[in-house]
């Protein structure tokens, strides 16, 4: 067999690696003219899911290196008011989770380069897919723009939220937008501002500031590369809430924006986004996937955000695509597949693929919409519950699961 993979990203490079590792021949096209140009970013949590795949797909030195990026991170979220007293707490810590599986931050650029370890010879960069062939009879052929092609037994687009292999599979299946923007920015901390905010809020745990009205803003804390510990927050409202060109506008004026907001918020929490660099603020318009419908499998797959890109809301989007990866890699090439059409192999894993990422689709967006909401009474209502959830465990288990 012989998979062809458009796309070096997160999910294409796992899938490449468990494909190897199972003696599959693989290709990567990369459009960027350089796998090293990533786009360096606040960070990814990479929980049990993530990791169970990462695992099971990298070889030992890829996996050590990719220990070696990375830090725990608690596995817990804070549900805030504006004056930053504690509405309700998830914790999920586990003391005898398996070490493979114990929730992880890593840089989304040193996670890259764990992945591309081993792969120089797999791995081809400045080559821009244009569509592909899929003729009976004949290997699925790829086409680039520089005039060259590539054949194989199966075709997997890894291409991301633009997918030019989805626009040709699946052609009018297409991202929708929510209405809604975040304005996220970061701020260097240095130790006497850390210490203005309460313990929870700077321990690298998710924090969440639930006003009675309008908006919500998300709060962490992620320490980079260099051991700086930045302070990572997103304002998110519905776009008729904001100014018609809110998008066009500059960090300055959207961080202006957000800190009018927060009249009568929590002091410390207002000073330290007052000061955030501008050049680290921008609008982001929430875009996701419908929910995927059911499609014939055949010698064309997805996997990744080419399948299911999402919103941020609910910090799956990454550990999906690396899901998709080993799932797809296991559907190949599992002993007990090893006799059925390929076909069939790929089906296996779109009919699971759809299973779990629908639902991560479905949780995201309503993370989203509750988060934007402007129902001053809905808003009221989830503030109570959460009080409700925090006094009683039943209660918390019913909002939040087990």
């Amino acid at each position: 067999m012989r998979v062809l993979i458009v796309g070096a990203g997160l999910g294409g490079l796992c899938l490449a690696h468990g494909l190897r590792r199972a003696g599959v021949e693989v290709e990567v096209f990369e459009r960027r003219p350089s796998t090293a140009a990533v786009q360096r970013s606040y960070g990814i949590h990479l929980d049990a899911n993530g990791l169970r795949a990462l695992h099971a797909c990298l070889p030992a030195e890829n996996w050590a290196a990719f220990v070696a990026a990375t830090d725990p991170a608690p596995d817990v979220i804070r549900f805030r008011d504006p004056a930053l007293r504690t509405l309700a707490v998830l914790d999920r810590e586990q003391s005898d989770a398996d070490p493979v599986t114990r929730r992880r931050a890593v840089r989304r650029d040193a996670l890259h380069r764990a992945l591309l370890l081993g792969l120089d010879d797999v791995v081809h960069a400045g080559v821009e897919l244009t569509g592909y062939a899929d003729a009976a009879g004949a290997p699925v052929a790829a086409r680039f723009t520089d005039g060259s092609s590539a054949h194989g037994d199966l075709l997997v687009g890894a291409d991301g939220a633009n997918s030019r292999v989805r626009a040709h599979r699946l052609p009018g299946l297409d991202r929708v937008d929510l209405g809604i923007v975040n304005i996220a920015g970061r701020l260097p901390l240095t130790a006497a501002a850390a210490a203005t905010l309460p313990a929870g809020l700077v321990d690298g745990s998710v924090n969440n500031v639930v006003p009675a009205g309008r908006g919500w803003l998300f709060a962490s804390t992620w320490t980079g590369d260099d051991d700086v510990t930045s302070l990572v927050w997103a304002w998110v409202g519905d776009r008729d809430s904001y100014p018609a060109d809110v998008v066009e506008r500059s960090g300055t004026e959207l961080r202006d924006l957000v800190v009018a907001r927060l009249s009568g918020w929590a002091p410390p929490l207002r000073v330290l986004i007052a000061a955030t660099p501008p050049d680290t603020i921008s609008p982001i318009v929430l875009r996701t996937m419908p929910t995927l419908p059911p499609w014939r499998p055949g010698r064309v797959t997805l996997i990744g955000d080419a399948a299911h890109a999402m919103t941020p809301m609910a910090g799956v989007g990454a550990n999906t695509a690396l899901r998709d990866a080993d799932e797809l890699c296991r559907a190949l090439t599992d002993s007990g597949a090893a006799t059925a059409p390929q076909s069939e192999r790929v089906g296996r894993y779109e009919a699971r693929m759809r299973d779990y990422a629908n639902a991560a689709l479905a949780r995201s967006t309503r993370n989203a919409r509750n988060a934007a909401t402007g129902d001053r009474l809905s808003r009221l209502a989830f503030r109570t519950v959460l009080r409700v959830a925090r006094a009683m465990p039943p209660v918390r288990r019913a909002v939040f699961g087990p």
